[in-house]
């Protein structure tokens, strides 16, 4: 083979060889970029401490006094005072418990049955129930043109006892009322029921509507 040939050849060979050694430096280097951007530069020292979270008010409780009027059927309308209890289950669901007195006068039927149909003038009539609310229209309302305060509208009703004359008899309630909160722990309520339990006081056993409108303040906790 001629000389030219074999050199022609041979330049052939070695830059065929140089384009390899290209490319296998290339895929090292591609590859040792990458082995290094994988690695964390920064490892982090946080040192952990115990935190206490703190403890909000759940305010599902609340307690209450109330005065207002009872209107006793047959025997007229009287001053009432009571106190109240409840538990609020979720924001639309609530329990309360009540427990309230008055008194009760016989003054008109003493001017037509000698005696009247007490043993004395006045007696004392005596209530408690547990009930079942429900929130059903809750919003706010102005207090003058610059005062907003939330309130709640919610029908309530349930049962209990009612002693009067050494009678005690089951009693069904059911009305509504209306809360106005003037903070997160203090509210006014204003309540309007009905009491309904049977007598037999006149000789003739007979099933009572007792109405009652009260007002009162309550503190949530």
């Amino acid at each position: 083979m001629p000389i030219h040939m074999k050199l022609k050849s041979l330049r052939k060979l070695c830059l065929t060889s140089l384009a390899l050694l290209t490319c296998l430096g290339a895929h090292v280097a591609s590859a040792a970029d990458a082995e290094k951007t994988t690695e964390q530069i920064v490892v982090p020292e946080v040192a952990r401490r115990d935190i206490q979270l703190p403890r909000f008010p759940s305010n599902d409780f609340d307690v209450g006094l109330f005065t207002g009027v009872y209107s006793t059927q047959n025997f007229g309308s009287s001053l009432i005072y009571g106190a109240r209890l409840g538990y609020h289950i979720t924001e639309d669901f609530f329990v309360q418990s009540v427990l309230a007195q008055t008194k009760v006068s016989d003054e008109a039927f003493r001017r037509i049955l000698p005696g009247g149909v007490f043993p004395t003038e006045k007696e004392r009539l005596r209530y408690y129930n547990l009930s079942v609310g429900y929130n059903i229209l809750p919003g706010e309302v102005f207090i003058g043109s610059k005062h907003a305060k939330p309130f709640s509208l919610f029908l309530i009703g349930g049962v209990g006892s009612t002693s009067i004359n050494d009678q005690r008899r089951a009693t069904f309630n059911f009305g509504s009322g209306l809360r106005v909160f003037f903070n997160d722990h203090i509210a006014v309520q204003i309540d309007a029921r009905d009491h309904i339990f049977s007598l037999d006081l006149l000789g003739k056993r007979e099933s009572t509507h007792n109405l009652e409108l009260t007002i009162g303040v309550t503190a949530s906790f």
